[in-house]
């Protein structure tokens, strides 16, 4: 819910706030921010805060010196590990040009940008995430390493599993946050942790993703371990996907889930490398249960999309991402790419299909198919292209 400056005010004072943290991302959706005082924060929502735009990835190339972060009041939020006496708040920000206008390639407001386009179609998305991460321990030198911490196996249980506590307090912690954790568990990797959220409408979701790393890294540091996302943090061990589940309805309420299925198997190719934009991306895909097929089934194995009908509703669980991207990003191109299947009323294509492409194979190859796709450049702007295909 969208706060008044005279409600985030009276917040800061009732929760005797000092610090109030204004967070951006880069295009990449690694969370930055900058601390303001409480004096400062009218300010920030009439005229912004001015940040060194080009030393921040993405917009190395940006025409102006600096950008203007304007807070969203309705991410308000405690951030609950810092001293309950002089408290620290966070809102995250839209990124704004000295004029006032929306910076275009702000990827906050390219995902505002396409929940509007459909709702224009009268179309409703929502998102659920299963986000897996490792922790690891750190040595004398409070240096990662690649040790686990633990050698449990798929939910597993305690005391094999040494996560729980730790899984428990994440848990709690974006609870606090305001946040709605639906489940956690241990994954199969030694040291592999999973955490799931229930749907959400889109900007939520990819807020509260954004959110959630930080919270993990967070409190993974303060036991004395490191939080890794990386598609394949150790050669030989699973790796960390982050499944996106995805429903779509009509304004009457009509299940569109199998043609926004169907779009984005369509695009899924041009896409993927905002999907999967690192190296290890590719190392991760085709092993394990990972994808590499442009394929979908209802049998929950290694295809790329499993469909699940239940109680009247259609549910997608797209199977290939990792959290090496940005969700905003992410969420943005499968709206776009789930509305042309809508609009082209396209059908999946059979289950069991042997000619099913396959997904690029290397970052090579899929900045190639992203550079040449007509869907990619007329959605996304040309220096975030550049940033993510270079």
């Amino acid at each position: 819910m969208k706060l008044s400056l005279d409600e985030v005010m009276k917040y800061i004072e009732e929760e005797d706030a000092k610090f109030i943290r204004l967070a951006f991302r880069d295009v990449f959706g690694v969370q930055k921010n900058i601390a303001v005082m409480p004096g400062e924060v009218e300010k920030a929502f009439e005229d912004g805060i001015p940040i060194n735009a080009r030393q921040i990835r993405g917009f190395e190339d940006c025409p102006y010196a600096s950008l203007y972060l304007k807070p969203d009041s309705s991410t308000l939020t405690v951030l609950p590990w810092r001293p309950e006496s002089g408290r620290v708040l966070r809102m995250l920000c839209d990124l704004h040009t000295p004029d006032g206008e929306v910076c275009p390639s702000d990827t906050r407001a390219i995902l505002r940008k396409a929940v509007a386009k459909a709702k224009e179609a009268g179309i409703e998305f929502r998102f659920g995430t299963e986000s897996e991460f490792y922790l690891f321990l750190k040595d004398e030198d409070g240096r990662p390493t690649k040790i686990p911490y633990d050698e449990a196996g798929y939910m597993d249980i305690a005391p094999l599993d040494k996560c729980e506590n730790i899984r428990r307090e994440i848990s709690l912690t974006i609870e606090r946050m305001g946040m709605t954790p639906e489940r956690s568990h241990h994954e199969r990797g030694p040291g592999q942790n999973e955490i799931d959220f229930h749907y959400g409408r889109p900007m939520k979701a990819a807020d509260q993703m954004s959110t959630f790393k930080m919270v993990v890294s967070t409190i993974a540091d303060r036991y004395g371990l490191a939080a890794d996302f990386s598609p394949l943090p150790v050669p030989g061990m699973p790796g960390n996907g982050y499944h996106i589940n995805l429903y779509a309805a009509d304004r009457d309420g009509n299940d569109a889930a199998e043609m926004a299925a169907a779009g984005i198997l369509e695009k899924i190719r041009d896409i993927t490398i905002f999907l999967n934009p690192t190296e290890a991306s590719y190392a991760r895909l085709g092993n394990a249960s990972a994808p590499d097929r442009v394929d979908w089934s209802d049998q929950g194995a290694s295809e790329l999309l499993y469909i699940e009908k239940r109680g009247g509703r259609t549910r997608v669980e797209l199977r290939s991402p990792d959290a090496a991207g940005n969700p905003y990003l992410v969420y943005a191109l499968l709206i776009y790419a789930g509305l042309y299947g809508i609009e082209k009323k396209l059908q999946l294509p059979a289950a069991d299909n042997d000619e099913a492409l396959l997904l690029p194979a290397s970052k090579k190859e899929a900045a190639g198919l992203a550079r040449k796709s007509a869907f990619v450049r007329e959605l996304i702007p040309e220096e975030i292209i550049r940033s993510y295909t270079g």
